[in-house]
């Protein structure tokens, strides 16, 4: 069992799941990978047992009954790396808009210096974000910046996915306690972190959308951030956080 874990979770990504995987195995830093899999129609989860008789012991599956939500697959793949030995647990997503090699990166970040989180950012140097629209660049930029103006956390990319913890940090967190659903539990770990003062860092990366699959951003999970933001906030205020 390697130090380093890589979660992914899925929804019918059958056009990437197999790319994605070969190319994190392909890495000179070992990580295993545990994808997370809701039931996808497509038939994601059986192309990753295929891949399992070739990686074994490095590729995990774990398949849910039904899609329930980003934040739900990440806190029962965060539950289940925790029951093993990992030291750093590692989120990204299946359609390659994360670059695997900047896997290695995150995990110097917090191997090598005192990070307990680091983000794979993409607006800690500019803007760096490729084949968006402008509308989606601009809703996502300016998301960050009004998450940063109501919780005062000095990050640049709050809503970013590609992140690396330390096992110690979703130690600390209560995983049982998340609210967020959606792209919004991104926020809500990194400003779990943020008032638990773990050291945070931005990690610059660039962020390419996807070119196979579908985008699961919907108008409910834009809302679920905005709405739900602003509450997280003043619960902190009064230690309910």
């Amino acid at each position: 069992m390697r130090d380093a874990i890589v979660i992914i979770p899925t929804y019918n990504e059958i056009e990437n799941i197999e790319a994605i995987i070969r190319a994190v195995f392909a890495l000179k830093k070992e990580f295993d990978i545990l994808v997370v899999d809701d039931n996808s129609p497509d038939l994601t989860a059986l192309k990753v047992k295929d891949l399992q008789e070739e990686f074994k012991d490095r590729l995990f599956l774990e398949v849910r009954k039904q899609k329930s939500g980003l934040g739900t697959a990440y806190i029962h793949g965060f539950k289940w790396c925790l029951e093993k030995s990992y030291q750093y647990i590692i989120e990204m997503d299946a359609d390659f808009s994360h670059n695997p090699k900047d896997l290695e990166r995150l995990y110097d970040a917090c191997h090598n210096t005192e990070a307990d989180v680091a983000i794979g950012s993409r607006y800690s140097n500019g803007v760096n974000v490729v084949n968006w629209p402008l509308g989606r660049v601009l809703l996502s930029y300016m998301a960050s910046v009004y998450v940063r103006m109501i919780t005062r956390m000095k990050i640049q990319d709050t809503t970013a996915g590609f992140v690396c913890y330390r096992r110690n940090v979703l130690e600390k967190i209560d995983l049982e306690n998340i609210k967020f659903v959606g792209y919004a539990f991104q926020i809500e770990m990194k400003f779990k972190a943020f008032v638990r003062k773990f050291n945070i860092v931005e990690i610059p990366v660039i962020f390419t959308d996807r070119t196979k699959g579908e985008s699961k951003l919907s108008s409910g999970i834009i809302s679920e951030a905005i709405f739900g933001v602003f509450k997280m906030k003043i619960k902190s205020l009064f230690g309910k956080e």
